[in-house]
């Protein structure tokens, strides 16, 4: 009985030994195919078991930089504690910054730059909000210049204008007086690129809240309801769109 026992031990171990050993020798596309599939099925822990040890065997590869970032952006909205939350982002942001500088003229490089700084300003001060979303602009732009079509760039910038469009002018001049000149935004500007992002992925349940957000905002809430309703009765597809729908919920109910 201790003779099987001991067999079944070692043949275990030998199991165990082997798969650790057949990961260890994946190539970097092997281990970035396998991370795909979790990354696919919005399990950032597990995708990042496959990413992490790709990026030591090629850790110069741009896209492989972007999709870790992204996985550090999705542990971030699986977080509780707000410190937790800017340390996943921060990491976040420092793939996406290594992958910018690899490949700068690549639209998804830059544009995982300005999701992750437009992710990072609520763990920062108000003088690093504003140095951010010079940053956060000027990689949109980017994005937008070499690829057009990237509604998630139209939606980021127009989160971009909405931010800016909500400072008041007393805390306009006081930010410009602190830290120099603010540039200019309108409520419109963000509604024009919540709407061409929706012309752009009319499947991204993000630009319609965001659009009816906007219209909060403006005073028009009958607009306000018919978008945010419409971003509700839609499925969850991305990662935030639970705390997006979220959002819209409250939005609605300050609404009745």
């Amino acid at each position: 009985m201790r003779r099987a026992i001991l067999f079944s031990t070692i043949i275990a171990a030998s199991g165990l030994f082997f798969v650790g050993k057949s990961k260890a020798s994946d190539s970097a596309d092997e281990l970035i195919r396998k991370g795909d599939v979790y990354y696919a099925k919005l399990q950032p822990s597990e995708a990042l078991k496959f990413y992490l040890p790709a990026e030591k065997l090629e850790p110069n590869n741009p896209q492989l930089l972007v999709r870790i970032a992204r996985q550090y952006r999705h542990l971030m909205s699986e977080a509780l504690a707000k410190e937790k939350k800017q340390e996943f982002c921060t990491t976040a942001v420092e793939y996406a910054q290594r992958a910018a500088t690899l490949s700068p003229n690549d639209p998804d490089t830059q544009l995982a730059v300005a999701i992750g700084y437009g992710k990072l300003l609520p763990f920062v001060s108000t003088k690093e909000q504003i140095a951010d979303s010079r940053l956060i602009k000027c990689a949109v732009d980017k994005v937008i210049s070499l690829d057009a079509n990237n509604d998630l760039a139209w939606q980021i910038l127009g989160r971009w204008y909405l931010a800016l469009a909500d400072v008041s002018g007393v805390k306009r001049a006081l930010a410009q007086m602190a830290y120099g000149k603010l540039p200019p935004a309108k409520y419109e500007d963000a509604v024009r690129c919540f709407e061409k992002a929706i012309e752009l992925n009319p499947n991204r349940l993000m630009h319609y809240i965001e659009l009816g957000r906007t219209y909060v905002q403006m005073g028009k809430f009958d607009e306000a309801r018919k978008f945010i309703g419409k971003g509700l009765s839609m499925p969850n597809t991305e990662k935030d769109d639970p705390e997006t729908k979220a959002m819209g919920r409250q939005l609605l109910a300050k609404l009745q």
